[in-house]
């Protein structure tokens, strides 16, 4: 939104990835950083094989617990740490599935990112409230899949905001009050 100023969050696409009572989690998409999961692995000193994922950009997942990673992946196979998101997203913060991932055993397709976005409860309400956030809901499978995976990382904004029926050029941070 025109609004953000905290720059963390500035033109982000945050997939979210829990909302509950207790407050919400999720991982930011459109921020990446220097590394790539063979930097990871190395780090880790796990030995990768030749892989598809090993020159992956390794993405800013949010300001909390920046140390530790995290990747959404399709839900095809389960890690020790695992939670379904939906049916076509997982997300898994266990080593095993970056071992997979060393040894050409990976999910078909997987996001690493390292830390997440944290809101308190209600917070995020609060936010939304006050046209701190848009919202893009989809069910679609697809439309998930080429924001999380498919899409480059330069037009995963743009993409998102269309998807939407918007265009940010058109968005004002000034809200009316009738």
């Amino acid at each position: 939104m025109p609004s953000m100023t905290d720059p963390r969050f500035s033109q982000t696409i945050t997939f979210i990835c829990t909302h509950n009572e207790d407050g919400a989690m999720g991982i930011i998409l459109n921020r990446p950083s220097e590394h790539n999961i063979a930097d990871l692995l190395a780090q880790i000193k796990l030995d990768p094989q030749p892989s598809q994922f090993l020159s992956d950009t390794i993405y800013e997942g949010g300001p909390v617990q920046q140390d530790r990673g995290f990747v959404l992946h399709v839900p095809d196979q389960e890690y020790d740490a695992t939670i379904l998101i939906n049916e076509a997203i997982a997300l898994t913060t266990s080593r095993d599935i970056l071992e997979a991932a060393a040894n050409n055993q990976a999910p078909e397709k997987i996001l690493v990112a390292l830390g997440y976005a944290g809101w308190s409860a209600g917070q995020l309400e609060e936010e939304m409230g006050l046209n701190a956030w848009l919202n893009l809901e989809t069910t679609q499978d697809k439309a998930l899949h080429q924001i999380i995976f498919d899409e480059p990382i330069s037009n995963r904004f743009n993409l998102a905001m269309s998807m939407m029926g918007l265009n940010l050029s058109n968005l004002s941070d000034v809200a009316g009050h009738a």
